[in-house]
């Protein structure tokens, strides 16, 4: 019996998930960067854009934010609602998929700042009802991906029960539960490899040595200090107005809008949170500068080994404590990346925090999903970052 029309996309989406986490018309910019070689670096950067959206399978929509200083300029294309065409901007809303798991790194340096958390401590001391053959990885591990621990959105029955219910909420502090009889992929701190869930990890830790939520303590540590108004972690599938629609290709078929298709209690600290562009560029500019943590933290964080995100930025890849280094041909930038059922995700700063590069798009591409868009995609980002350090 042919599966019905509806039954049909909710299983392309849940393809779309599992490929994600296993593993229009141009609006003029505003004014930011001053001189004739600011200007013609914008406008190329504008027209690279405008490629990118109108591409086969490219984003309906598309927000960047260079800034330097209190210097912003905002580049778009496309528009944030197929359906009624209204403008997309900065101030709209977007799944920040795994670019959250730089939000936990952020979390926990701040509580090692605070003496509550060292870097060294292990699952055993902070999560001893977790498997005893996890035991001995560490804070700092998690934070880089050499944890070993096996990802709880690779288990077939995790992907079975969304496959059943994309809307399901998950009791988010269980999603180890998924992966708990399964042994380390390799001893921790030998290999790089990226795992969602090292991020459910962290936020644990952070929840059993405060005794607070990890909402809660986002809330304190983060959004606050960070002046981020428009940033929260829901748990279910609902987006806040505005914001931008999320999209999804299927071939022979018109775009499907994917923005409220899934639940976030299933990804949780590994990829739910929901922000702007202009609270991404808040956070990635204090992030990237230490502004939450200590002199010693951050030269931990920044002790990097191979290793990329996911998707994988511009440039060549290698991974710190909850951040990714990004070196360009026109210069460094460190941050993250991400990408969930309708939206991608880049940010980066400069070391010092001051100049700044926030890339919002309304589909999802990855290596599995979209290898030659990729490829475009990390071109373009790469010439947001020569744009944003001024160089050809």
């Amino acid at each position: 019996m042919p599966l019905s029309h509806r039954r049909r996309r909710r299983l392309w989406t849940v393809t779309l998930l599992a490929s994600a986490l296993c593993l229009g018309a141009a609006v003029p910019s505003t004014a930011g960067a001053a001189g004739p070689a600011g200007e013609e670096r914008a406008d190329a950067l504008q027209r690279e854009l405008e490629r990118l959206v109108a591409a086969q399978g490219g984003p309906p929509g598309a927000v960047v934010l260079l800034q330097n200083g209190d210097d912003r300029r905002v580049l778009r294309a496309g528009v944030a609602d197929l359906e009624s065409g209204r403008p997309i901007g900065p101030r709209d809303h977007t799944r920040t998929a795994s670019t959250s798991k730089a939000f936990s790194g952020a979390v926990a340096l701040r509580l090692v700042q605070r003496h509550a958390l060292d870097l060294d401590d292990t699952i055993a001391k902070r999560l001893p009802t977790l498997p005893r053959a996890w035991g001995r990885v560490t804070l700092r591990q998690l934070l880089q991906h050499t944890s070993g621990l096996p990802d709880f959105t690779s288990d077939p029955e995790f992907l079975r029960l969304v496959g059943e219910d994309p809307r399901r909420r998950f009791d988010s502090r269980r999603l180890l539960d998924f992966v708990r009889d399964e042994p380390l992929g390799f001893r921790p701190g030998t290999r790089y490899h990226y795992s969602n869930s090292d991020n459910i990890a962290v936020a644990l830790m952070a929840e059993a040595v405060t005794r607070r939520s990890y909402e809660a303590l986002l809330r304190e540590i983060v959004y606050r200090p960070l002046g981020l108004r428009d940033t929260s972690l829901p748990s279910g599938y609902r987006m806040p107005e505005p914001y931008m629609h999320g999209y999804a290709f299927e071939p022979s078929e018109p775009p499907t809008d994917v923005s409220e298709a899934l639940s976030t209690s299933g990804v949780w600290a590994s990829g739910g949170i929901i922000s702007t562009p202009a609270d991404l560029t808040r956070f990635i500019r204090g992030y990237a500068q230490g502004a939450l943590t200590s002199k010693a933290a951050l030269r931990d964080q920044r002790r990097w080994v191979e290793g990329a995100s996911e998707p994988a930025g511009p440039g060549r890849n290698k991974a710190g404590l909850g951040i990714f280094r990004y070196s360009t041909r026109c210069g460094v930038v460190l941050g993250h990346t991400g990408n969930f059922p309708g939206y991608t995700q880049f940010i980066a700063a400069t070391p010092d925090g001051r100049r700044s590069v926030t890339v919002s798009l309304t589909t999802q591409i990855n290596s599995t999903l979209a290898p030659d868009l990729l490829k475009k995609v990390r071109a373009f980002e790469e010439s947001a970052v020569c744009a944003l350090l001024r160089k050809a």
